[in-house]
């Protein structure tokens, strides 16, 4: 049995969410039918599943069965670029082809790289997310202040959010908003997709032209809504793929690329404004289009 001392960096989580985290390996029927029988408990009190933790807080945890060993899982730490960086907030220029967290078949990502890396940090969330092939500004929280403060700026799109993408075709016009609904569904195989439907959840980009190469064309694309896959969806509905997507883009042209050596889909996440969620304090922040993408464009050019 356990009693630990809330401080501020877990203040305002939810009590089932604390205790998933705390008792890594734990089912979740455990971790709840020991909140439901009154074995968890806070300041000696019985409380519910939804109940939020508070500054000060003392909760008593009770031995909790784990499932059948297994071989532990080994995390690398690893360090990324950092762009900016406070007691609140942590900016990174995320590689492509690294995931932003577990799951779904890949046993770690860029989150638990972090927290191996920075085991004297109490607190490291991610605030938003990006696609695996997806490289550029990753966001993520130190305090849990921080990280309400982003998820509510995201929610009330406060935040500008910019991307750098080459797709196949000549795009005409030079400004142009994309508002396709789009929906999720799952493929035969399990796999997640998404698709323009009427019956989807609205969603807004605005696409401005940077430069022509002929049958390609590179453009910035301005987030409006936070969707699943939004820009490489919208782009493809709309008859330019992002070269390299292995979902929605040309199998042909991914292919030809990666003769060439490119062999990622081209789409960066290059540009942040926002004002800080503690300080207020107004942030634009950049990460340059990587070496494999520019080299790609110099190529075009010639």
């Amino acid at each position: 049995m356990r009693i630990l001392r809330i401080d501020e960096t877990r203040a305002g989580q939810r009590i089932d969410n604390f205790l998933l985290r705390e008792c890594k390996g734990v089912p979740k029927s455990h971790i709840y039918k020991a909140i439901r029988g009154g074995q968890v408990r806070v300041n000696k009190g019985r409380i519910s599943s939804d109940y939020r933790l508070q500054d000060g807080d003392m909760v008593r945890i009770p031995p909790l069965r784990l499932p059948e060993p297994e071989q532990p899982r080994h995390v690398p730490a690893a360090a990324f670029p950092v762009v900016f960086e406070d007691e609140h907030l942590l900016v990174i220029d995320k590689p492509a082809g690294v995931a932003v967290h577990g799951g779904s078949g890949v046993s770690f990502g860029v989150i638990e790289q972090l927290r191996a890396a920075r085991p004297e940090e109490p607190f490291l969330e991610l605030a938003h997310r990006l696609d695996r092939d997806t490289s550029g500004l990753l966001i993520i929280a130190k305090r849990r202040a921080a990280l309400v403060g982003l998820h509510d700026m995201f929610r009330e799109i406060r935040a500008r959010k910019f991307y750098w993408a080459l797709v196949q075709g000549d795009w005409v016009n030079d400004r142009q908003h994309i508002r396709f609904p789009l929906l999720r569904w799952l493929t035969e195989s399990g796999e997640r997709r998404v698709k323009v439907d009427p019956a989807g959840k609205a969603a807004h980009t605005i696409i401005t032209m940077q430069r022509r190469f002929g049958r390609f064309s590179l453009v910035q694309a301005e987030l409006k809504t936070g969707r699943t896959h939004q820009i490489r969806v919208h782009l493809a509905h709309s008859g330019f793929p992002i070269v390299g997507d292995d979902k929605y883009g040309d199998d042909a042209i991914r292919d030809q690329f990666a003769r060439q050596g490119f062999k990622r889909m081209f789409l960066h996440s290059g540009r942040l404004e926002f004002d800080h969620p503690v300080t207020g304090q107004p942030l634009v922040l950049e990460a340059a289009l990587p070496a494999a993408c520019q080299s790609l464009l110099n190529r075009l050019e010639k």
